[in-house]
């Protein structure tokens, strides 16, 4: 079983006056392409002069920092250096129930724990079961191992990205979304004012029929505008008043959010049936609910959290109408055939009549509506994976612009180029931006090149963070390579590692690293992030027996 790389870095982004760090990407945006920096652009800024913050506010916006921190990006602490087990008590225990309930929301047999920083028989339990999950040692007590295997599935399930991070605050406390027993109106003020604030937001940066507002903790006229304005588009009694039926929907759309623009929402791993309950069984009830807004065969469940009779006959209903084996168990398909209406119906793509992806007619220069916004959709889609296919404005107008997009994806699927959206066209392109936006997060990566001399004793700087990252890699799977850790300076430790490492590819053993040395650690290091090679497999190739 693979086993996960403990590098840790001590820079990172945030919005000014968070905890939180953004998700920042760099890709080359041909090979692998992705919502953050582009090559081309960080170039061209560099050259104008900017600095690297300067760059990244261009990108991100002015209130942006860089910060610098000894652990763990986004983990409140680093692993305390021996064994967290039941009887312990402290900070660290509380640390670790916290990241479990955060897990929990995805993994709900986990079971949720009150953080109160005391390690009882409740979190042992827990503990086990997730050392389970994720194939390790299933005793119940969080060594090195068992640590940062929690701090990483942590990270990965708060989808740290600018749009998706969850609002965590300077002291620590996270929103799992209940619902507190109290109706919020103009006048009320709060913590909970405060979470409701940020979720409008968020919402609002993709739903622009909702008014950003200032997230202050009062509820004022603005946060009153705007939960009338959901409420119209939602589909709810638009009153402005916050009472449990409108909370629950706010931060179901608000935890769903990430699924726009192609961005795929984790099937939590196990399938959904009667009896669950927690924040995905509300998230799939809200998903059931906005479908309902098109097609209006299908049934309107409560969203409450619960998975009971009448959610199951909403997934069977949901099912039948979309050609999937009615059991009314939310399993992968269905899972993301749900996330796929959903995401269409937020955008403004689908006619009542019409399903995602289902040939709408011919469409060409000078037709109209929402056909038009969905295959422009695609479009857009394939744009972030293929950029020899020009960016379009989702606007229902198939314009000059459109039939552009439309000739490029022909090109690049080996159609008749014509411009216009026969079936064949139609049917090509959902395949194609369906596949892609159901694929899965890309692995993108910051790679050096070779600093163009041999790293030695005495050296300094990036290329050795960069080269020591790699090692440490290494060192992780290979049992024979060591590594004092990710360094900055080149130490007799470094030189020790890198002489084994050496060893293990059957390059000369100088305790340098020349460009034979970096290149091959960074190939090896490489293979071993993105899978091409299973862990403990011999790095070169073997001879062949006589």
């Amino acid at each position: 079983m693979v086993r996960l790389t403990d590098d840790i870095f001590n820079t990172y982004i945030r919005k000014t006056g968070t905890v939180n760090p953004y998700f920042s990407e760099y890709c080359d945006g041909k090979t692998v392409s992705c919502p953050g920096l582009k090559q081309w652009g960080t170039v061209t800024l560099a050259q104008q002069g900017r600095s690297p913050l300067s760059i990244l506010q261009y990108y991100y916006g002015d209130d942006i920092e860089i910060v610098r921190t000894s652990n763990i990006a986004s983990i409140p602490e680093s692993y305390p250096g021996s064994p967290v087990r039941q009887g312990d008590r402290g900070s660290s225990v509380f640390t670790l129930q916290r990241q479990l309930n955060r897990i929990t929301k995805d993994y709900p047999f986990f079971g949720t724990l009150e953080a109160d920083g005391i390690f009882g028989s409740q979190m042992a339990g827990t503990v086990q079961r997730f050392q389970r999950q994720f194939n390790l040692t299933a005793d119940g007590v969080v060594g090195r191992q068992t640590w940062y295997k929690i701090s990483y599935i942590y990270v990965s399930v708060k989808d740290l990205a600018e749009l998706t991070s969850e609002g965590e605050t300077a002291s620590g406390i996270l929103s799992d979304g209940s619902w507190g027993g109290t109706t919020l109106r103009t006048g009320s003020r709060g913590s909970a004012v405060e979470q409701l604030q940020f979720w409008l937001n968020t919402i609002s940066q993709y739903v622009s029929a909702i008014p950003s507002v200032t997230v202050d903790g009062r509820f004022g006229s603005g946060t009153e505008a705007a939960v009338r304005a959901f409420q119209r588009r939602f589909g709810l009694e638009a009153d402005g008043v916050v009472g449990e039926a409108t909370w629950n929907a706010i931060y179901a759309q608000f935890f769903s959010i990430q699924s726009d623009n192609g961005t795929p929402n984790a099937y939590p791993g196990t399938a959904l049936r009667q009896g669950d309950e927690g924040q995905n069984v509300r998230l799939v009830q809200f998903w059931l609910k906005i479908a309902r807004t098109v097609y209006t065969a299908l049934n309107n469940p409560t969203v409450d959290g619960r998975f009971g009779p009448s959610t199951q006959r909403a997934v069977e209903a949901f099912q039948r109408y979309f050609g999937l084996t009615a059991d009314g168990v939310v399993g992968r398909t269905t899972w993301n055939k749900l996330r796929e209406v959903y995401t269409d119906i937020a955008n403004d793509l689908l006619a009542e009549s019409l399903r995602p992806g289902e040939f709408p007619g011919v469409l060409r220069r000078g037709s109209s509506g929402r056909a038009v916004r969905e295959l422009q959709y695609y479009l857009y889609l394939m744009h972030s994976y293929d950029t020899s296919i020009p960016t379009v404005t989702i606007d229902g107008v198939y314009g000059a612009s459109t039939e552009a997009a439309v000739r490029a994806f022909q090109r690049l699927a080996g159609l008749t180029v014509d411009g216009v959206a026969g079936r064949s066209t139609w049917e090509n392109l959902y395949a194609q931006a369906n596949r892609l936006r159901l694929s899965g997060p890309v692995i993108t990566v910051n790679r050096m090149p070779y600093p163009g001399a041999p790293l030695s004793l005495g050296s300094s700087g990036d290329a050795v963070l960069y080269y020591t990252v790699m090692l440490s890699r290494i060192a992780y799977y290979y049992d024979t390579v060591s590594s004092p850790g990710i360094l900055s300076a080149y130490t007799e430790g470094v030189e020790t590692g890198t002489r084994s490492l050496q060893q293990l590819l059957g390059l000369p053993v100088t305790g340098a690293v020349d460009d034979d040395t970096w290149e091959a650690a960074e190939g090896l290091g490489l293979a071993l992030l993105t899978g091409a090679l299973e862990p403990g497999a011999a790095p070169l190739p073997q001879p062949e027996e006589d």
